[in-house]
């Protein structure tokens, strides 16, 4: 599933060929994905695309009327093509720019979404009940520290709680725990104010690190076959259970907690 560095990197992949262009028309192919697509997207045809935002997983298309809201669920991914590419399986949503630009939408298993957030409308639930972005000065230990008070579920679950702090999801959760040396286990109000204040800024590194990765390969955008340049990873614990742990040697473990896999090392984190 695309985690925050991923949704980043489309962003800044996408963005210099959208911006400040006008959409000329929504093709939409298969509206039922996670939810239906409404019609009300289609107010954004004749608008300039002014800016592209991401808020937590979500990419925001800002136009003078609204924003088109798109989400990559499980399998999605988007790519800037000539309008006139061959559409392939799964290519359920196009946003045509009238310079011939067009952004595609593909998705196999149908998790993602577009929706439309109006200008003057309520803010959307989804977008409504969300935390401060990890990489501004918003998000730091003593806020960790401060909400985990009254928390006793696993730390892991705790920063990968969408109203506690955005975008940590299940890969850097595990990263970011190991390099800390916090067991994933560990109850949330166990955690002592040192040890989040380290975390927080483990977590910013963790991310920043993941996105600068990933800007080696936005030129692969451009592709005609939709291909998104996620970066290559070099993951400490993540994916790694049975291996020998590079810090200590010990067996990587692994666990379920809140139905994701978790993996750890017993030795580093206590």
């Amino acid at each position: 599933m695309p985690e925050l560095p991923e949704v980043e990197v489309s962003r800044l992949g996408i963005s210099p060929h959208l911006e400040n262009q006008v959409i000329q028309t929504i093709i939409v192919r298969k509206r039922q994905l996670r939810w239906p697509i409404p019609e009300d997207i289609h107010q954004a045809e004749g608008l300039v695309i002014t800016s592209i935002r991401r808020r937590a997983k979500y990419l925001l298309l800002d136009t003078s009327k609204g924003s088109i809201v798109l989400h990559l669920g499980m399998s999605g991914k988007l790519c800037v093509v000539d309008s006139d590419t061959e559409v392939k399986k799964h290519d359920h949503l196009d946003i045509v720019m009238q310079n011939g630009v067009c952004l595609r939408f593909n998705d196999a298993r149908r998790f993602g979404s577009c929706l439309w957030q109006g200008r003057d409308e309520p803010t959307l639930s989804l977008l409504a009940s969300l935390g401060p972005e990890p990489l501004t000065d918003e998000f730091d230990g003593a806020r960790l520290f401060e909400l985990s008070r009254s928390k006793s579920v696993a730390v892991k679950n705790f920063i990968m709680d969408n109203k506690i702090v955005v975008g940590v999801g299940n890969i850097y959760a595990n990263e970011s725990l190991f390099i800390a040396g916090i067991d994933p286990r560990k109850p949330a109000n166990k955690v002592t104010k040192k040890r989040y204040v380290q975390l927080a800024d483990i977590i910013k590194k963790v991310l920043a690190s993941a996105i600068e990765q990933g800007g080696t390969t936005l030129k692969d955008f451009m592709q005609a076959d939709g291909q998104p340049g996620y970066f290559a990873q070099q993951l400490l614990v993540y994916g790694r259970a049975g291996e020998n742990c590079d810090a200590c040697r010990s067996t990587i473990k692994s666990v379920t907690i809140g139905q994701r896999n978790t993996f750890y090392c017993e030795t580093c984190q206590r």
